[in-house]
């Protein structure tokens, strides 16, 4: 197939491109490289190595003789542009990873805010549009977030995408299937819920072939491709505002920082490990949707842990010690979260756990690469609620938060 994989210089999308790309497919990287503008933005690296995403494709073809294609365009603010590529290359499928992907950066001001709803809604919006002008019957994939459903406790497992109620009518009760509802926890997961009515509606009233991947949080760092040469290596996030929160307890042991348990630690979130996140989109387009058939959603995701619980993993395999800090975050306490995954399973995947050579693999990445690690943008500062008239400052190797007027 001829696959365009939209954000494909992503950590998600980065592995994903060489994962089909390795599989024979014809891969197109569409990107606006918006992400490095944002560690620079930032002032922090990923604590790998990049290179530029041309160097990336070059050695990618150097060391396996298939070719990336790359585009550099903004889906968001280039739509006539963005509608004249479909036009011209018509590709079979399309991998959408090309939205502003942090909850904390989402939340950090009010212009991080307007920035994200403008980019993610607009780069979805502009899309399905061009795929409805253009006639292209492609099969869309959209990486959305387990974060759509919220995090509270019901009681039942999360079913994937689709709750089935009765309705009371004056003939009697009637059966109807209706989306889950949805409970955004900050600006980023908001800009998911919305996608998802954008895609009902065009499945919908155009007849668009729409899957919608809600996903776990990722961890992890190397894929089969990304271990083939040391320039291929994926990103890897370990700051406040992007580091998942495995990862970023990985990387602390590493480098003996105290893992940061925000709040309680009783937040319980579902996971997955990269290398089966790529082969859960190649799963994905192999069981496309129909034209005229609802749009497919998958809850894309292995495990279940609490935040503590995983402190507590590796703070007994590495020996670090835990900090537990205020919560900037705007979420219960404590939650149950029980989801059901039977789709991927049924199509063969084999899940990847929380193995201990894996995480050991993490580490040692975080160790090699220590010295690119600024400490100072280790805490997670980025608040979903403000104070006004005051300011907050952390010392982020203590347990220690301090209100300064």
């Amino acid at each position: 197939m001829k696959i365009a994989v939209l954000g494909g210089d992503g950590f998600c999308g980065w592995p994903t491109a060489l994962h089909l790309s390795n599989a024979d497919h014809e891969v197109h990287i569409i990107d606006n490289l918006s992400r490095r503008w944002i560690d620079t933005e930032l002032g922090v690296q990923s604590l790998t190595p990049m290179d530029s995403i041309q160097e990336r494709c070059r050695i990618w073809k150097q060391e396996t003789g298939r070719v990336l294609h790359f585009h550099l365009l903004d889906l968001a603010k280039e739509y006539e542009r963005l509608r004249q590529w479909l036009d011209a290359e018509k590709p079979d499928a399309i991998i959408h990873f090309a939205e502003q992907r942090a909850a904390p950066y989402s939340m950090k001001s009010d212009r991080h805010k307007v920035y994200t709803v403008n980019n993610n809604v607009s780069a979805t919006h502009n899309l399905l549009t061009a795929l409805v002008e253009t006639g292209i019957d492609a099969h869309l994939v959209h990486l959305g977030t387990m974060g759509v459903y919220g995090y509270s406790s019901v009681g039942a497992p999360i079913p994937e995408g689709y709750l089935e109620i009765e309705i009371d009518t004056p003939s009697g009760k009637q059966a109807q299937e209706i989306l889950y509802p949805t409970r955004p926890g900050s600006v980023y997961h908001m800009t998911k819920s919305l996608d998802q009515i954008l895609f009902q509606f065009y499945a919908q009233n155009d007849g668009l072939r729409i899957t919608d991947l809600h996903q776990g949080i990722v961890w992890g760092t190397h894929t089969d491709q990304t271990r083939r040469h040391p320039q291929l290596i994926n990103r890897f996030d370990y700051d406040g505002d992007y580091g998942t929160v495995l990862n970023r307890f990985l990387i602390q042991a590493a480098i003996d920082y105290p893992l940061t348990v925000h709040g309680t630690g009783g937040q319980t979130r579902a996971f997955i490990h990269i290398q089966d996140s790529v082969r859960c989109i190649e799963l994905a387009l192999s069981d496309a949707p129909e034209a005229g058939d609802r749009v497919k959603i998958f809850n894309q995701m292995t495990e279940t842990h609490r935040v503590r619980d995983l402190a507590e993993m590796i703070a007994g395999m590495t020996g670090a010690r835990v900090a537990y800090l205020p919560n900037p975050r705007k979420e219960a306490p404590e939650n149950d979260l029980v989801v059901k995954n039977e789709q991927f399973l049924s199509l063969g995947l084999n899940p990847t756990t929380l193995q201990e050579g894996l995480l050991e693999e993490v580490v040692e990445v975080a160790r090699k690469f220590a010295h690119r690690i600024d400490r100072s943008r280790v805490p997670a500062l980025s608040a979903w609620t403000k104070t006004i008239g005051a300011r907050v400052e952390k010392d982020p190797e203590s347990t220690r938060i301090k209100s300064v007027s």
